[in-house]
């Protein structure tokens, strides 16, 4: 039941938005269950899926989620388009502004359409049965004799009779619900869903005319630029500001071990700020990129049970051979090519803060801890953002500002440089996985004892069929108390790169190791209906030839299953013996997503992860020493090149008997397997520990 609180607020929004219609809906009612894990707070009851259909029939989408370059502000609008019955190109999305759109727990994991996309749909076909109520009773014409087509509601026997959304809405803010909801469409129907329709936000992007957090200019704005430590956790013990307060229009400020400088220009910000001479205190820790995989195995944590069944013991007994490994992932970095930016103007009472971000309400609330301000007074608005994967979770850039801006009474912007990038970076945590493992006289798996250590659960969880498994997880993924020397976070398919690694790695260790082709030692430990589909349907475009491992051919397969959406890949390399080096020439990769919403975007998702894995896969690892960072730049930290691209083949399958599902995380966490497993087959090198660097392959091959 409604509080006249609750009342009151919504009237208050409403008018904020201005005349028009308004649809109302509960996200409880829409997601049909599929709240995401670990969300402890649900959607606002009355502001879940909001939309407005103006006085000139164009319709606004007001959601929470984010455009971080992945293309949901075309695939939410097809979606609403859908069902509510309007050119697509008459949708507007208005996303991550805290002030007019609904609370969202971020834009993260590929769940966008799972998860926001059935609300959003709902939404849209309650809207479209109250728009032909609203017609029947203008046109006096039963409801049953209508239909919503195009924004218009017409007479099925007279099309001539007929109003359009828009004339309804004309100086009206309506608000109705229906007692029986609307089913959704079958996505047999769908005529707006299943096209590759264009981004609204192409032209900008290519022109140039796109605005991130740091093109963003406001009146009396200043660039602000603070101190950073040599190493995290290092404690500031003396400063000396004096020579760069002799510096004209340079503001000076600091509190405790915060210390910045604010300036009308943002070179001279930062030729201020070498100009304070700070003596820190370091912390004594002692690992590196080499040791650290001891201390992790080593660090004290909870054991948690993922999965367990049959018995383990019988299923080592019924082994006819045995396996053992250990896998190893490094720490890496995000390396987005937008670094962080925000700008914040803080008043007394309120704060407005444009920022990049991937959780506008989550930033809202930490910044409000920052400066001492009730979250609800302080507004994100999230322009474009270049790239989150997720590191645009983590908002100190726009910390940094808003106390900055705060201190100075004026707005601030703060734009990271790529060696703060690094620095403040949360990377991908390092991890261990062992495997044992073992097959039967028929080379079947008889058994499988599992344990990752520091890398979370997610796609630990074993899809082929096993009698006599157990899955353990050790310690958490992310921040808190653990074995890291600094903050790790969600990288691109969290967890997921070192589990799927591993997992697969061993299953063509076990192929091997049978003399059975990689492809059909799989096929042999299947079970699953839907993934034989997806195995078979990458295997037919890659035209896979049988071949026991290694062929010398160079190819590599992977199959997997991320949050529901299933992968297979096959890929073909060469490598130059000599150098070490791996030329990834062609991958095919196979994905069922349940119906595609815009094949185009999904494509172009496909090829981004599989290019963007390449680096992990290849060369990308964080070099330390202690908590001190020794990668600050792209001089020695390599992402993926263009000479490296290989030519990419995605293959969307059909299935129209699930919900949709995610995209863009799906296709880059097989990479570290798919690559290392082709490796094996052109060499017989096997390397259980990414990136698949040059030297570690050299040394394999002497």
């Amino acid at each position: 039941m409604k509080t006249q609180e609750d009342l009151m607020h919504r009237r208050e929004f409403i008018k904020l938005l201005g005349p028009g219609i308004y649809f109302l809906f509960s996200i409880d009612e829409c997601l049909f269950g599929q709240q995401p894990r670990g969300m402890a707070r649900g959607y606002p009851e009355d502001f879940n899926a909001y939309l407005r259909i103006g006085v000139d029939g164009k319709v606004t989408c007001f959601t929470g989620k984010v455009e971080l370059g992945q293309g949901i502000i075309a695939s939410l609008a097809q979606m609403l388009a859908e069902e509510l019955e309007v050119p697509y190109e008459s949708v507007s999305m208005v996303m991550g502004d805290t002030k007019l759109c609904p609370w969202d727990s971020g834009t993260n994991g590929s769940r966008s359409i799972k998860y926001f996309g059935p609300a959003l749909r709902a939404a849209g076909a309650e809207a479209r049965e109250v728009m032909i109520q609203m017609a029947a009773e203008h046109l006096k014409t039963p409801p049953g004799r209508l239909i919503a087509r195009d924004g218009i509601v017409s007479d099925k026997s007279d099309p001539e009779v007929k109003v359009s959304y828009g004339f309804l809405a004309e100086g009206k803010t309506i608000e109705r619900h229906l007692e029986k909801k609307p089913p959704l469409k079958s996505p047999e129907i769908f005529s707006v869903c299943g096209q590759s329709s264009p981004r609204a936000d192409f032209e900008e992007k290519v022109t140039g005319k796109a605005k991130f957090a740091g093109d963003i200019r406001l009146p009396r704005m200043l660039y602000g630029k603070v101190l950073r430590p040599p190493a995290h956790g290092a404690r500031l013990k003396a400063v000396d500001l004096s020579a760069a307060k002799k510096i004209k229009e340079a503001i000076l400020l600091q509190d405790g071990d915060f210390v910045a400088v604010v300036h009308p220009l943002p070179d001279m910000a930062e030729k201020i700020l070498a100009m304070v001479k700070a003596d820190y205190e370091v912390p004594a820790i002692k690992v590196n990129e080499e040791s650290i995989y001891e201390h992790i195995l080593n660090a004290a944590a909870k054991d948690n049970v993922i999965e367990q069944k049959g018995d383990l013991e019988l299923g080592r007994k019924l082994a006819a051979v045995r396996f053992e490994e250990s896998y190893r992932t490094p720490y890496v970095a995000h390396a987005a090519i937008e670094t962080h930016s925000a700008i914040a103007d803080v008043g007394k009472d309120s704060a407005t803060i444009w920022i990049g971000t991937q959780r506008p309400f989550g930033a809202s609330g930490e910044i409000a801890n920052a400066i001492g301000l009730a979250a609800e007074k302080i507004r994100i608005i999230t322009p474009y953002v270049g790239g989150g994967y997720g590191g645009k979770s983590q908002i100190g850039q726009a910390v940094q500002a808003a106390r900055l801006s705060k201190m100075t009474g004026v707005p601030i912007q703060v734009v990271w440089t790529r060696e703060e990038e690094f620095f403040y970076d949360t990377f991908q945590p390092a991890a261990v996985v062992k495997i044992a493992s073992g097959l039967d006289e028929s080379n079947r798996i008889s058994f499988w004892d599992y344990h990752v250590f520091f890398a979370g659960e997610r796609s630990s969880q074993n899809i082929y069929s096993v009698p006599n498994l157990r899955t353990v997880s050790r310690g958490s993924a992310f921040g808190g108390p653990g074995p890291h020397p600094f903050g790790t976070g969600a990288w691109r398919g969290p967890g997921s790169n070192t589990n799927i690694f591993a997992r697969e790695s061993q299953m063509d260790i076990m192929a091997s190791k049978a003399g059975m082709d990689p492809l059909e030692f799989r096929i042999r430990n299947l079970t699953d209906e839907r993934m034989l589909r997806v195995v078979r349907a990458a295997a037919e475009k890659f035209s896979w030839k049988p071949a026991k491992t290694p062929s010398g051919r160079g190819c590599g397969m992977v199959c997997l299953d991320y949050l529901g959406t299933y992968v297979a890949a096959m890929a073909h390399i060469t490598v130059d013996k000599d150098s070490g080096r791996i030329q990834v020439k062609r991958v095919v990769l196979a994905q069922d997503m349940g119906p595609v919403i815009n094949p185009e975007g999904a494509r172009m998702q496909i090829e981004g992860s599989i290019v963007m894995g390449l680096g992990y896969c290849l060369s990308e690892e964080i070099h330390f020493s202690g908590s001190e960072i020794k990668d600050l730049g792209f001089g020695s930290y390599q992402i993926p090149r263009f000479s490296w691209v290989p030519e990419i083949e995605a293959v969307l399958v059909k299935n129209f008997e699930i919900e949709p599902s995610g995209c863009g995380e799906p296709p880059i966490v097989g990479m570290g397997a798919l690559l290392a497993n082709a490796l094996f087959d052109a060499t017989g090198a096997r390397i259980r520990q990414l990136p698949l660097t040059r030297q570690r392959i050299k040394e394999q091959l002497v």
